[in-house]
């Protein structure tokens, strides 16, 4: 009985492709933790350097990731991770900013 062969894409959390993305992955990665750090810290007034900056580089990061992504998991990461970077980017941005306190 001839059956169809499917691959086996469970296996692989990123590509879904079966190749792999080494760059894609990386990016989605950094992406992921900045905006982690970034949405977290922007919960405290006195860490907005922190919180501004990882938002900053995750944002950058995010949309990089987003235009040489080739899969639809790695994009759906890249947009939490955006989304994540840019919640902290902003509300560190409203407690201070980049640079608030440091010159001025």
């Amino acid at each position: 009985m001839a059956q169809t062969m499917r691959p086996n894409t469970a296996g692989s959390l990123f590509a879904t492709d079966g190749k792999p993305h080494l760059l894609q992955d990386a990016l989605l990665a950094v992406t992921l933790v900045l905006g982690a750090i970034s949405f977290i810290t922007a919960m405290f007034d006195h860490l907005h350097l922190l919180s501004s900056w990882t938002g900053l580089v995750g944002i950058i990061t995010g949309a990089s990731g987003q235009f040489i992504s080739e899969t639809t998991r790695e994009r759906f990461g890249l947009i939490l991770g955006l989304g994540a970077s840019a919640v902290g980017f902003f509300l560190g941005m409203a407690h201070g900013g980049l640079f608030g306190g440091v010159i001025g």
